[in-house]
């Protein structure tokens, strides 16, 4: 019987890869057979992820990448075109949330750098990853979005704003880009304990109150948000696209 979670031989994007949820999302990946580009900001991290991926006998490179500037996402397609010709898969990952307090309070340059990233650089990374897609006949796009996106965080307005966004641009991308090939889907993770969450995780009281929400009565580890992934990118979710899969230890239930 074929491995539906084999994919051996695609390549596959991953921003905001050098720690966190990213990072097990490379790994996972690189374990079932994919070449993976390992992407963030800065590449030293991102370099550092790859080579252990490669210890481990997975396919990995490094490449830097602020997905909130349109010249570096020209230039990682640049490369990903030159240097392997073909991209199956993209994982949108990266995110921005500069700002935790209340909505009244943020500022114009926390907006403007949580849209650009969030919403602005998703949006190209996936036009840009889709154009070759298309040219190759098809490919998966998958978005990490947030259950914020369904129900706003408390003192996380525009980070909840943008995530909403990414809901719908998953959906909006499925809907035009499914003849073509290309599907398009959505991780919605809920209290995950990463860096990027250590506004609520590192926060006792805060903490406390948000386990009382979620039925698992744990914070999730990253590591339980890639199996999702690896699912959704795989030939195991042929016929899902536009899904927006909610994994939050039964918070929204």
């Amino acid at each position: 019987m074929k491995d539906l979670f084999d994919l051996t031989g695609r390549i596959a994007l991953v921003t905001g890869a050098s720690r966190g949820i990213g990072e097990s999302i490379a790994r996972l990946l690189a374990s079932r057979g994919a070449h993976v580009i390992v992407s963030s900001r800065k590449i030293d991290a991102c370099q550092a992820v790859a080579d252990s991926i490669v210890a481990d006998a997975g396919k990995a490179s490094a490449f830097a990448c602020h997905v909130g500037e349109m010249a570096q996402i020209d230039a990682i397609f640049a490369h990903i075109k030159s240097e392997f010709g073909q991209i199956d898969i993209l994982v949108n990952n990266a995110a921005a949330n500069p700002y935790y307090g209340h909505i009244l309070d943020t500022d114009q340059a926390a907006f403007d750098k949580t849209v650009e990233v969030n919403i602005r650089g998703y949006f190209f990374m996936s036009t840009a990853a889709g154009k070759m897609m298309r040219e190759q006949g098809g490919g998966v796009i998958l978005n990490t979005a947030s259950v914020n996106g369904i129900v706003a965080g408390d003192k996380q307005g525009i980070y909840s704003i943008t995530k909403a966004a990414v809901i719908s641009m998953t959906k909006a991308f499925a809907k035009e880009c499914g003849p073509l090939n290309i599907r398009v889907n959505a991780l919605l993770p809920g209290l995950t304990d990463t860096k990027f969450a250590s506004a609520l995780t590192g926060n006792d009281k805060v903490l406390s109150m948000a386990l009382r929400a979620i039925p698992l009565g744990r914070v999730a580890d990253p590591d339980e948000m890639a199996g999702t992934v690896l699912y959704l990118v795989s030939d195991a979710s042929s016929y899902t696209t536009g899904a927006c899969v909610i994994v939050d230890g039964g918070m929204l239930a």
